[in-house]
Parts: structure tokens; C-alpha cells; sequence
């Protein structure tokens, strides 16, 4: 069997800097608008990880940089749809451990296939879900159980693969809560950190984290991360709104190339 080439040797500077470098952009993007392992997880890949330990690793080397997010936005935490932030952080925290020992249990091949339409079902939120969202609030009530399925399922996810978790919250929590996406900053970004501290319980437990590449893009998603949550804070709604829609489409585009191209 092949050694894993980060694990052959110490990573020479330009390894070491692309790992640093793709945490601090991944730490960034998580703070403002989600898809932050899509910065991590092909730069990891790129320095010759199995998508799975690269997979496991990225969840691990954002870990700090959506706690640093999480706790810039704490003053922002709110009630989502008359639920207690700290109910569907406890929801996210089981669901998340239960995602992340799917992962451990089962090849994450056939995500390959599923993860693009996942994010092409977000993008379509994203760019109709106020008109969506204020049609559904005129006709039907959105109920507790509505929201607490969807972040059970948003929490599976998180463990398992979590590639546009913060995405897919934005775009679900506006559809069934009609809340824009610069009020979700907050909830988003500390569901994102329960997730990640779930997922990354499971993965330590079972060796599937790559400390060479771990430890610098653990340090630069921790610096994006707070960086992130101090320009999101001073960032227009229509700015998040647009940023989120293209960081959402090019996430979209990458992962049908890579799966189909």
C-alpha cells in the first residue's frame, strides 16, 4: 500500500504555506457565507491525501476558526423560529455524531454523485427563496418539527461530508424561517462549529486526521475565521447576499466537474 506522501516525510515551506493558506481562506468563508472546505479539502487533496483522510482532516482543521466565528458572533445569537439556539445546537451535536460515524463505516465514493445536486438544490433556494419563502409563509405555517428535522438532517450531513453545510443552512433556515442570510451569521456559524466538534471527536477516536497538514491549516482557518466574523459584521445584507449566491454557484459548478467532468 502506498504511504500517504504527507505522512512519508516533514511538509517542505510551499506545502506548509498551501495548507496555512487554504485554512485561512477556508476560515474566512465560513464566517461569511459557508462552503469553507472547498477552500481545505482539494488543497489536501493536492498534497496527496485519500479524499476521505482529507475529508476528516479539513473538518478538523476548521474546527477553530468556526469556533472563532461562533464566538464573534455571540452577541447576535437569537431564537430561530421560536426555537432555543442551544435545542438545535444539541440537535446538531448528536445528529453530527451520527453523520461522522457514517463516514467511518461506509466509503464516501457515492457522495460524489449526490453532493452537486444537494448544492444545486441550495443554489435554487438561494436565488428563490424569499419569493418562495414569502409564498410558503402566506398559505402554510412552518412548525417546530418542520425546522427540527431539517437541522437534524443539516447536522447528518455536517459529520458525513459537511462540503456546503453553511450553504444549505442559509438557504434552508430562509426558506422554512424567512430570515436572511446576513441574520443567520450567528446560529450558522456556531451550528457549523457544534458539527465540526462532533465529527471531529468521531475522526480523532478513529485516526482518520493528517496532523502534518492539520496543524497549519488548523492555524490559518483559526485567523479567517475571527478575520471573517469581524468584516461580516460590517458587510451590507445585499453584499452577503451576493457573495453568498456566488460562492454557492461556484461550489455548485466544482463539484459537478468533479463528479461528471
Amino acid at each position: 500500500m502506498a504511504v500517504r506522501p504527507a505522512q512519508e516525510a516533514r511538509m517542505d515551506w510551499g506545502q506548509l504555506l498551501l495548507a496555512a493558506g487554504a485554512g485561512l481562506v477556508g476560515g474566512t468563508m465560513n464566517a461569511l457565507a459557508g462552503g469553507g472546505s472547498f477552500a481545505t479539502l482539494p488543497a489536501l487533496i493536492a498534497l496527496g491525501l485519500p479524499a476521505n483522510i482529507a475529508n476528516a482532516t479539513s473538518n478538523f482543521a476548521l474546527l477553530p476558526g468556526a469556533g472563532a466565528s461562533a464566538w464573534g458572533f455571540r452577541d447576535e445569537l437569537a431564537p430561530v423560529a421560536g426555537l432555543s439556539v442551544w435545542l438545535l445546537a444539541g440537535i446538531t451535536f448528536v445528529a453530527g455524531l451520527a453523520g461522522s460515524m457514517l463516514l467511518v463505516l461506509t466509503p464516501s465514493d457515492m457522495f460524489d454523485v449526490i453532493i452537486p445536486w444537494l448544492l444545486l438544490f441550495a443554489l435554487a433556494v438561494m436565488l428563490f427563496g424569499r419569493r418562495a419563502a414569502d409564498w410558503l409563509h402566506a398559505r402554510v405555517t412552518i412548525g417546530r418539527r418542520s425546522l427540527i428535522g431539517a437541522q437534524s438532517l443539516l447536522g447528518v450531513y455536517g459529520g458525513y461530508f459537511g462540503g456546503g453545510v453553511g450553504l444549505m443552512t442559509t438557504a434552508i433556515y430562509g426558506l422554512l424561517a424567512n430570515i436572511q442570510p446576513r441574520e443567520l451569521f450567528a446560529v450558522r456559524t456556531l451550528m457549523l462549529a457544534i458539527a465540526n466538534l462532533a465529527a471531529a471527536i468521531v475522526f480523532v477516536a478513529f485516526a482518520m486526521v493528517d496532523w502534518r497538514a492539520c496543524l497549519p491549516m488548523l492555524a490559518g482557518a483559526a485567523i479567517g475565521g475571527w478575520a471573517g466574523a469581524i468584516v461580516g459584521k460590517r458587510m451590507s445584507p445585499a453584499l452577503v447576499r451576493a457573495w453568498t449566491l456566488l460562492v454557492t454557484a461556484g461550489t455548485t459548478l466544482v463539484f459537478f466537474l468533479r463528479a461528471y467532468g
